[in-house]
């Protein structure tokens, strides 16, 4: 391990700073600790099925990236965290106001679509009974069967009112994309509770990561992840969602964020050559992106070299953009001091640390 020199020292008065952390990790380790809390006919329906659970391999439990090693038993990589080793690694570690919580139980791949509104019922309700209650930093996102809408609504409306949800989450990879009116329901109770809605990496399997059809490996699909992103992105602002729903708040999670800036300048230059295509699009793309979208900070895909690092920030053009996240337990970077790039401005960090989730969530 390289030890820190005069100057990263300096840098590192951000870890006594307030943060929020946007981005941690709490998987349900098994579909036994659901049973409490579904009834008999679903418990009797997952036993004789053999169903053990949506399939999703966002974060394989072997892959290096997955799990951090201060994480791992015994040299294995282990798939889930508890309340105890949270608090250990992240929330006494750091001045943490407030740890959102997003649970990738990816509902999504279940076909049966009441199976997947009972599962994320289930998922929810063990989220405030084994988290949430648990610690009063921590606060929550919604589990949602987003393939039905009507039915998301339904969980939507069950937990909006509970001030330990703070938004809901869906993965990026769907199987229709997010601007197409079929999911205006979902906004419309987004919006009507304060929410944000969370797009999250990843998503069920049978959804190909790229416009091209299927990738060979784990890498290939882990980093262009970027790709899918950029196309709910560009369905959101085209198809739009942004005015049809004028204060709809989107959180892009564990997608990277130096891809944003020549992506807003490439939808800005084609949106004012094809606009009459699109007359419903009223602004330039970049503005709806400003507005309405935020993205944390890791994993930061960015180059190692600071001045090049900030000067990707500057070009988002906006000091509001980026929010603080730890993406515990994934292993992003090998300690606590690495979590937060040295170098940046102290105005800018504090903005990033803990401004920028303050105006957006509602805490």
């Amino acid at each position: 391990m390289v030890p820190l020199s005069a100057n990263d020292l300096n840098d590192l008065f951000w870890i006594n700073q307030n943060v929020i952390d946007c981005d941690i990790h709490n998987e349900v380790p098994s579909i036994d600790v659901l049973k409490p809390y579904l009834s008999d006919h679903w418990c009797s329906y997952i036993e004789e099925s053999a169903f053990r659970g949506p399939d999703s391999d966002d974060y394989p439990v072997g892959a290096p990236t997955s799990v951090m090693s201060s994480s791992r038993k015994t040299g294995e990589a282990k798939g889930n965290i508890d309340i105890v080793e949270l608090r250990e690694e992240v929330l006494n570690k750091l001045k943490i106001e407030f740890g959102i919580l997003n649970c990738a139980y990816r509902v999504q791949a279940v076909h049966d679509e009441q199976l997947a509104l009972v599962l994320s019922s289930a998922v929810n309700q063990w989220q405030v009974d084994t988290w949430l209650s648990q610690d009063t930093r921590l606060r929550g996102s919604i589990v949602l069967p987003s393939q039905n809408p009507i039915l998301a609504v339904k969980e939507i409306d069950r937990w909006g009112n509970d001030s330990r949800f703070v938004q809901v989450i869906m993965p990026v990879r769907s199987l229709i994309p997010y601007g197409s009116r079929k999911y205006d329901p979902i906004y419309e109770a987004v919006v009507r509770h304060g929410l944000v809605l969370g797009i999250q990496f990843g998503g069920s399997p049978g959804h190909p990561s790229t416009p091209s059809g299927w990738l060979s490996t784990y890498a290939e699909e882990f980093a262009s992840m970027a790709q899918v992103f950029q196309s709910q992105v560009m369905s959101l602002i085209v198809e739009g969602a942004f005015d049809r729903f004028p204060t709809l708040k989107i959180a892009l999670i564990e997608g990277g964020f130096t891809w944003m800036p020549p992506f807003m300048w490439r939808l800005d230059k084609e949106w004012k050559g094809l606009r009459r295509n699109i007359p419903w699009v009223k602004k330039p793309p970049s503005e709806y992106i400003r507005k309405h979208i935020r993205l944390t900070l890791q994993p930061i895909d960015g180059p190692g070299n600071i001045k090049q690092l900030s000067e990707v920030i500057g070009q988002l053009d906006s000091e509001e953009m980026l929010m603080f996240s730890t993406d515990y337990p994934h292993w992003q970077f090998d300690r606590i001091e690495e979590a937060f790039p040295l170098g940046i401005s102290r105005e800018v960090t504090t903005k990033i640390l803990l401004k920028n989730a303050q105006s957006f969530y509602r805490f």
